[in-house]
């Protein structure tokens, strides 16, 4: 006789943590360079290209590019990347016109998302994804990264929080974080990763920078 087997209930499927987006603010007109300095290369590669690939390989999903200045160029150098370009309606109007532009244009499911500069090179996939795992199991609002007492970007967003940082206005980070410091959790990481590019005395030494391209 054939043995019978009972089926029980299903046994619930593991729930999987809320996906995490990326934007990536790259629309300035770089003014104190001289020239586009998102299209100049880094470790082998444009310094846009290579802060979009960073949020890719963080696991950042999806990863929105905001452009402005130069669009189509900048669009170019981050060709074959899985991440998707979208335009600051007036770049004039500044970083608060740019980062409502990327915010509106997530998903709906995106409960959370880093917003980076493109101009850090020293940012890394590893400090992007402390801080993602930073805010798991958390319901912290945002997530800061923290270089030696100064904090910075890339700093993770909860969707709670997404349309005060869409209100108009030159630095919408600073007045959220103005708002909801005492609930907001930090990453430390070195101060010598907060250098940005703003000018050609910048590039020097970033050649060799991990993670860059031969």
């Amino acid at each position: 006789m054939a043995d019978q087997t009972t089926s029980g209930p299903a046994a619930p499927t593991p729930s999987r943590p809320a996906p995490v987006a990326g934007v990536l603010l790259a629309a300035g007109r770089s003014s104190r360079m001289g020239s586009n300095k998102l299209l100049l290369e880094v470790g082998g590669e444009p310094l846009v290209r290579r802060a979009a690939r960073v949020a890719l390989e963080a696991g950042l999903d999806p990863v929105v590019v905001v452009t402005g200045h130069q669009a189509a160029l900048v669009e170019a150098a981050l060709r074959g990347l899985p991440c998707r370009a979208v335009r600051a309606p007036d770049p004039a109007q500044g970083q608060g016109a740019s980062l409502a532009a990327g915010l509106a244009a997530l998903p709906p499911g995106a409960e959370a998302a880093v917003v980076l500069l493109a101009d850090m090179p020293r940012v890394t996939a590893a400090m992007v994804s402390a801080l993602v795992a930073r805010a798991t199991g958390s319901e912290a609002p945002l997530v800061l990264s923290d270089y030696g007492g100064v904090l910075a970007p890339p700093a993770l967003y909860r969707r709670a929080l997404f349309q005060e940082l869409s209100d108009p206005g030159e630095t919408p980070g600073r007045r959220v974080l103005a708002r909801h410091r005492a609930e907001a959790l930090t990453v430390a990481f070195p101060a010598e990763a907060l250098a940005d590019v703003d000018v050609p005395a910048d590039l020097a030494g970033l050649a060799t920078l991990p993670g860059g391209r031969p």
